[in-house]
C-alpha cells in the first residue's frame, strides 16, 4: 500500500488583494521526511506559497492536503494543532521574553508536554538550554533563528515551513542555521524551505521547486537543479557556474 505524501498543494491561486494573483497555479508535493526547497527570483511567489499553505493568504482556487485531509483555508492556529509549524522570516521571536518563555509560547496548546518537547529541542539546539533565561532580544540573528525554529518544533509538527531562514545573517551564521535545518530533517520532520541562498538550498535539499511568476518553472532533485544549465543561467547565475 502506497503511503500518501505528508503535504500536497494543487493548482494554488492566491493573492493579498482582490484581483491580483501572486500564485497562478502552484503545485507542491512533500513526502514524509523530505526537505524540499523553493527558490526563484524576487517576486516569484516563494514566500506567498508557504504563507498560503499555512492559512495566512486566502486561497482563490486549488487545494492543500495534509495527508488525506483537506486543510485548504484553515486558520494558522488550526494548522498548528494539526501538526504544521511555521517560522516567518522576520519578527519570529518575542524579544522581551526569555528563551524558555519563547519555547513555552510554542507549546501553548500542549503545556503538559513541556519536559518531553523541551528535551527534544534542547538536544537539537543545546544553546537554548544553556541560555534559557536570556532574553531573546539580546541574541544574535542566528541565535534568534534557533529560538524561532525551536519554538515551532515544540508542538511536534509533521511539517515545518521555513521562510528564508538565512536572510540577514552573516555567512558563518548562515552555515550554522543550514546545519541545524539538516539536523531537524534528520530527526524525521518534513520541511518546506523558501531560501534566497539558492545554491546552498539546492545542496542540502532532497528536492526543489523553482518558481517564476507564481508558477512552477522547474522541479527536480537538488543535485539535478544545481547542474541544470537552464536553471543556472536563469536563476543561479555566476555563483553556480563557479562551482
Amino acid at each position: 500500500m502506497t503511503t500518501a505524501p505528508v503535504l500536497v498543494a494543487e493548482e494554488l491561486v492566491a493573492g493579498y488583494v482582490p484581483d491580483v494573483d501572486i500564485l497562478t497555479g502552484c503545485n507542491l508535493t512533500l513526502e514524509r521526511g523530505e526537505l524540499v526547497g523553493i527558490i526563484g527570483p524576487n517576486g516569484a511567489g516563494k514566500s506567498t506559497l508557504i504563507k498560503t499553505m499555512f492559512g495566512l493568504v486566502p486561497v482563490r482556487s486549488g487545494r492543500v492536503l495534509l495527508g488525506e485531509d483537506d486543510i485548504t483555508g484553515l486558520a494558522a492556529h488550526q494548522l498548528v494543532s494539526r501538526g504544521v509549524g511555521y517560522v516567518p522570516q522576520t519578527q519570529n521571536v518575542f524579544p522581551s521574553l526569555t528563551i524558555r518563555e519563547n519555547l513555552e509560547m510554542g507549546l501553548y496548546l500542549r503545556s503538559d508536554a513541556w519536559e518531553e518537547r523541551a528535551a527534544f529541542v534542547h538536544e537539537l539546539f543545546p544553546l537554548l538550554a544553556d541560555r534559557s533565561n536570556q532574553r531573546a532580544g539580546l541574541l544574535s540573528g542566528g541565535e534568534r533563528q534557533m529560538v524561532a525554529m525551536g519554538r515551532a518544533l515544540m508542538m511536534d509538527p509533521k511539517v515545518l515551513f521555513l521562510d528564508e531562514p538565512s536572510a540577514g545573517l552573516s555567512p558563518a551564521n548562515q552555515d550554522d542555521v543550514f546545519r541545524r535545518i539538516g539536523d531537524i530533517s534528520e530527526a524525521g520532520i518534513s520541511i518546506v524551505m523558501v531560501e534566497q541562498n539558492a545554491r546552498t538550498c539546492l545542496e542540502i535539499c532532497d528536492r526543489a521547486y523553482v518558481l517564476d511568476q507564481g508558477r512552477n518553472a522547474y522541479t527536480g532533485t537538488g543535485e539535478e537543479l544545481l547542474n541544470d544549465p537552464k536553471v543556472i543561467e536563469l536563476y543561479l547565475g555566476t555563483l553556480a557556474r563557479a562551482r
